[in-house]
């Protein structure tokens, strides 16, 4: 539940802290005092639009942050989405700064699409443009949808059903043409096999033929510079350094003749010797192989603009070139076979198809059930908000099969005796329409796990009995989860677990909005401003004391 929130710098507010409580809290205020505006600051911090007039200080930031306190189930949904619950508690912070907003989770910076989804696990926000959504058809579909427990598998079937058929017919499209444009692929295709294959690639050669051509190009340069070495290193010279190491090896054992000690120098002299004479003759050996004919040098350099040729229309490397060869002979193949594959693929469809009609009629069936009890439930609780004559109902068309089955779907009611029954959207006047949302919040939300519910705005156009009704119906609700809302009425106020008065005061020349939580006496005097609006009487404080005893 949301436990406390905390508005910076937006409209009349300069800041304000609010720490709600369990059950049905209730906010009232002067009209002007800034109720909306608490409501519009929750759906900012939880991924709302805003727009820069709000700010109350263009110089400052905004800021919205919501601390909420969840149960376990919550914290597995929000394991699902990566967020984190630290001792059950979670922080959401929505920072507005020159028109751009930071968010954060607990301490983490997220996406706007991030923050979006943790809110709508947290928090269930019904505002004016929730109730022009209920009067969208596509969502009445959804409710029935969220009303079933067997409803959501039998979606994910049909869903996975129809990827399948909507796979085939478009790889059935993609085959589709005619004979002579078929024989034509099929010829060019075995010249491209055919173009591939007498080059007789093999994977790495064209590494080893660069290679070889920068050998054979360079081949003059490269035997001038190993006879240049072969002179100044080889044994053939007596000046060079083989011949001069020599000398100094005979000249060392002179030296062992006249003192023994010098033995050791002589042995690494003559390891010198060895070794400068392995490299001479390993020097010869790789003059010899440097050695190319010129049909070598023209040879490689056909092979590898060959390959070359090969790489630059199938592919950046000899692998690449490869591997559209297979998929050529694959193409082929298919096209070759092209009106066993055909007729395979258009009987795959044909039968992908009746499945899918097959399972979007069980789905169907599974929603229409699901619809008459859900339009009962609502029904009912519909009579408790004084709708005494309703009837309220589901209207179901068939529709082409699709990812979610085949069926458009539409509520439609009647609330006098004699009227005929009609699609919400022609019939529901605002305040009928708060009270309809309403009831079918109070029904669906016993298989909804949101833990906080906000109504802003949920007692337009009613008053009286009716009023009390729908306070009645909200505490209900608030017996399962937390409930905030708005009201100006006292029918309403009264039965509020919690209560908070908003208002304006004067301070230092600027108007600023603040809250306070209400004690047993300012909930007494609360009420009797709702009741009797600026002269509150003695007999006004009276009926507010015995409202409030009578909730």
């Amino acid at each position: 539940m949301l436990v406390n929130l905390h508005i910076v710098n937006l409209a009349l507010i300069d800041e304000l802290d609010i720490d709600f409580g369990e059950g049905l809290n209730i906010l009232t205020g002067e009209t002007g005092a800034g109720k909306s505006i608490i409501i519009g600051s929750i759906g900012i911090g939880l991924g709302g639009r805003f727009d820069s007039s709000l700010f109350r200080d263009s110089a400052k930031d905004g800021l919205v942050e919501l601390v909420f306190l969840v149960d376990e189930t919550t914290e597995k949904a929000l394991a699902e989405l990566e967020i984190d619950a630290p001792e059950g508690e979670v922080l959401i912070s929505r920072r507005i700064t020159n028109g751009r907003t930071v968010n954060r989770i607990n301490d983490s910076t997220v996406t706007l699409a991030k923050l979006r989804a943790v809110s709508e696990t947290l928090i269930s926000l019904h505002a004016q443009h929730e109730q022009r959504t209920l009067l969208k058809a596509t969502k009445h579909l959804e409710l029935v949808d969220s009303y079933s427990d067997e409803i959501p598998g039998l979606k994910a079937d049909v869903k996975s059903i129809y990827n399948d058929y909507r796979e085939t017919a478009e790889k059935l499209d993609k085959l589709q043409m005619d004979d002579i444009d078929r024989a034509k692929r099929l010829d060019y295709i075995r010249y491209e096999i055919n173009d591939i294959e007498s080059a007789r690639l093999h994977k790495g050669e064209d590494d080893d033929l660069e290679s070889l051509y920068r050998k054979a190009s360079s081949a003059q340069e490269i035997a001038e510079i190993v006879s240049e070495v072969e002179t100044l290193v080889g044994s053939s010279s007596d000046r060079s350094a083989s011949g001069e190491i020599s000398k100094a090896v005979r000249v060392m054992q002179g030296l062992v003749k006249l003192d023994e000690d010098a033995e050791e120098l002589v042995k690494l002299l003559m390891d010198i010797e060895g070794l400068t004479n392995d490299f001479a003759a390993q020097l010869s050996e790789y003059a010899s192989e440097m050695e190319f004919e010129p049909e070598t040098l023209r040879e490689t350099e056909e092979r590898l603009n060959l390959i070359n040729t090969l790489k630059s229309r199938y592919g950046r490397t000899i692998e690449d070139v490869l591997n559209s060869c297979e998929e050529l002979k694959k193409e082929e193949e298919e096209l070759a076979s092209y009106d066993e594959i055909v007729a395979g693929l258009i009987k795959k469809k044909e039968e992908l198809y009746k499945s899918l009609k097959d399972k979007s009629a069980v789905l169907t069936a599974a929603r229409k059930k699901t619809a008459k009890k859900l339009c009962g439930d609502i029904s009912d609780a519909m009579k408790e908000l004084n709708f005494n004559d309703v009837r309220f109902d589901m209207v179901f068309e068939e529709v082409e099969p699709g990812a979610n089955g085949a069926d458009k779907a539409e509520f439609i009611i009647s609330t006098n005796v004699g009227e005929d029954m009609k699609p919400l959207v022609d019939t529901a006047s605002g305040g009928e329409l708060s009270r309809i949302m309403l009831a079918i919040k109070s029904v669906v939300s016993e298989a909804d796990d949101t833990p906080t519910l906000i109504f802003d705005e949920i007692d337009v156009g009613i008053s009286g009995i009716t009023a009390e009704k729908v306070g009645r119906m909200m505490h209900k609700l608030g017996e399962k989860r937390q409930v905030i809302a708005i009201t100006h009425l006292p029918q309403i106020a009264a039965l509020a677990d919690e209560a908070f008065v908003i208002e304006k005061e004067v301070i230092d020349k600027k108007t600023i909005t603040g809250i306070r939580r209400l004690d047993a006496d300012g909930r007494v005097k609360e009420l009797a401003r709702l009741l009797g609006g600026e002269n509150v009487t003695d007999s006004i404080m009276q009926a507010a004391r015995e409202m409030l005893d009578k909730m």
